[in-house]
């Protein structure tokens, strides 16, 4: 739980009884690679942080081809936060893409957070506004080419080179795997 308060605490001041509560609202929860944290055609129950493991945001485009939107690593808050404020069926998917350890909150815990905690409202707009600006599509330029998608990838995400498996990463660069392997074997 320190992740989460060290994390919490870069948006705002809490006392050590708000920390306590916090913690006490807090499950830890494990999620095996390939499960689902969120599915696309259901509400997003609840609002995780990622102590272990990386996530990535998908969809599915109207060829029917799955897109990875995001990744998403530790000491990160991960949700759809816009349909889960909402209480509205999300069009994306969050799925482990390694084993994952998170500390989630519940829609009825993360909102007991805003009645009992003054400045709650203010620290979880601002996590939230992160949260939103990690999940945007700040990756390829579909105009530039695949190198230069995949170097710009390479400098965004140096940590999940190995961590991720190059048919995600394929499809959040626009390239097929083959292209992938291709491109990595001339970088080299």
């Amino acid at each position: 739980m320190e992740k989460i308060i060290q994390y919490i605490l870069q948006f705002g001041s809490l006392n050590t009884q708000q920390i306590d509560l916090v913690i006490s609202k807090g499950q830890i929860f494990n999620l095996k690679k390939d499960d689902y944290f969120s599915e696309a055609g259901k509400i997003p129950k609840q609002v995780g942080f990622i102590t272990q493991g990386v996530i990535r945001g998908c969809y599915y485009n109207n060829k029917g081809e799955e897109i990875t939107r995001c990744f998403i690593s530790e000491n990160s808050l991960v949700c759809d936060y816009v349909n889960f404020e909402a209480q509205a069926s999300s069009s994306e998917y969050l799925q482990a893409v390694t084993d994952c350890s998170l500390i989630v909150f519940s829609k009825k815990d993360w909102e007991e957070l805003s009645h009992i905690i003054v400045e709650w409202d203010t620290i979880k707009n601002k996590m939230v506004q992160l949260c939103m600006y990690q999940k945007s599509r700040k990756g390829p330029v579909i105009s530039q080419d695949a190198t230069t998608r995949y170097l710009e990838f390479m400098e965004n995400y140096p940590s999940l080179i190995n961590r991720v498996p190059l048919s995600y990463i394929a499809t959040y660069l626009g390239v097929t795997q083959q292209s992938l392997s291709r491109i990595r074997k001339n970088i080299r």
